[in-house]
Order: C-alpha cells, then sequence, then structure tokens
C-alpha cells in the first residue's frame, strides 16, 4: 500500500501560532483553500482508491476538492487527528509552544511515557493513529494507493515511529500547510517513509514564510524558537 499523508490547507491559527487541536477546529484561510484547489493537478498522476479525513473540519475542506476531481467521497475517519494539546490549547506564548514541541521532539526519540501537559502520553496517540489506518487499510488491496487528509504535529510523529527514522532526522523534520509523507508498506508488517515533501504540494507559490506555524515546524524549530 502506499499512503499518502497530506496536512490540511492552512487556518487562521496557523498564521498567529495558537496551538489549535481542538473540535470541531478551525476552517482554511483563502490561502488554504488556494492549497487545497491545487491537489487534483499536484497528485494528477497518482491512481486513488480512497480518500479520508480526520473529524476536524479543516482536513475535510482540504480534501473536498482532490475528492470532487476523483468522484470520490471524502470518508471522515475517528483516530487520525492532531496531538491533542491539553491544557496548551490554544495558547500561543512561548511557554506553550516550547512544552508542545518539546513533547513531541521526546516522543520521536521513544519517550512515549512522556505525557502531553494535560493530556495523552506518546503510547495513546501511537495507538489510535495506527488502529485508524489499520481500519483504512482492511478497506483496500495491498496495492492501493489511499490518501488521508491529516494533521502536521501527527504526521511527523506517527511516520517517525512507524517508520523508524533516526530521532535526529525526526526531530528536524518539518510539514507546511498540504505537505505530505508518502509511506509505502502495511500497518500490519510495517512503513517505510518513500517521499516526505515539506513545502505545499502544489507549488512554492502557495507558502507563507510569515506565519508562526507551531504545529508544521520541526520540534527542533519550534523549541529554538520558544
Amino acid at each position: 500500500m502506499r499512503l499518502f499523508l497530506i496536512r490540511h490547507g492552512q487556518t487562521p491559527h496557523n498564521v498567529t501560532g495558537a496551538i489549535d487541536t481542538a473540535f470541531p477546529g478551525a476552517g482554511l484561510t483563502p490561502l488554504g483553500q488556494s492549497q487545497a484547489r491545487a491537489l487534483p493537478d499536484a497528485l494528477a498522476e497518482e491512481d486513488i482508491a480512497g480518500i479520508y479525513a480526520s473529524r476536524l473540519i479543516r482536513t475535510q475542506l482540504t480534501a473536498a476538492p482532490l475528492a470532487e476531481s476523483r468522484g470520490l467521497d471524502v470518508a471522515v475517519r475517528a483516530g487520525v487527528e492532531e496531538i491533542a494539546a491539553g491544557e496548551l490549547e490554544l495558547r500561543a506564548d512561548r511557554d506553550a509552544v516550547h512544552a508542545y514541541a518539546d513533547c513531541l521532539a521526546r516522543w520521536m526519540r521513544g519517550d512515549l511515557e512522556h505525557r502531553m501537559p494535560g493530556g495523552t502520553v506518546g503510547h495513546e496517540f501511537y495507538d489510535r493513529y495506527e488502529t485508524a489506518l489499520r481500519t483504512i487499510a482492511k478497506e483496500h488491496h495491498p496495492d492501493d494507493t489511499v490518501v488521508v487528509f491529516s494533521h502536521g504535529a501527527a504526521i511527523r510523529v506517527y511516520t517517525a515511529l512507524a517508520a523508524r527514522l533516526h530521532p535526529e532526522v525526526s526531530t528536524e523534520l518539518r510539514i507546511m500547510n498540504t505537505g505530505m509523507g508518502m509511506l509505502e508498506g502495511h500497518p500490519e508488517t510495517g512503513w517505510e517513509l518513500a517521499r516526505w515533501s515539506s513545502q505545499p504540494l502544489g507549488g512554492l507559490q502557495f507558502e507563507d514564510l510569515q506565519a508562526h506555524d507551531v504545529t508544521g515546524e520541526s520540534a527542533e524549530e519550534a523549541s529554538h524558537e520558544a
């Protein structure tokens, strides 16, 4: 199976730096809508068997143009949501950004017992994300290409752990809005990271270098800025 984990388009909180992980979450900015509309052309050569999104509205809005272009439904699945920020929710101060980034970095380095302040431990996040992908995989053939629209921190941490990346590599991963990690394999047998696109799939014209994008920055970047 080829699994495309694509981050949602830009939201207002991706611009301001607020850590937005709760339901239903923010919608898309005008740039985020443009990023979403660019995906059908960016993925035109891919034979996509299924399109999935998290329960947060921003992933569903991002998935919609691609789904419409392929005549597919966007299947909403529990489990591929963002890593819940707990008591850090909607904060943008330096202490909150540092605490969130530090937790992600600890998980990527294998300390899955570390707890997000007021939130979950790494094992709980990994298990719910993995369970969701196993459910999705059961709906497809082993050689299918499947697209899952998810979230910056969740994609980075899951990819680091599932593909067994070296901690120094994983903590440097960054993913802009509509960036992508492509995994090959299967949740039953393991994954390999085949491709990582930190920039928007539609091209560099869809970057916003002025945004304070906490959940898309690498753990090292966010910790340094904090």
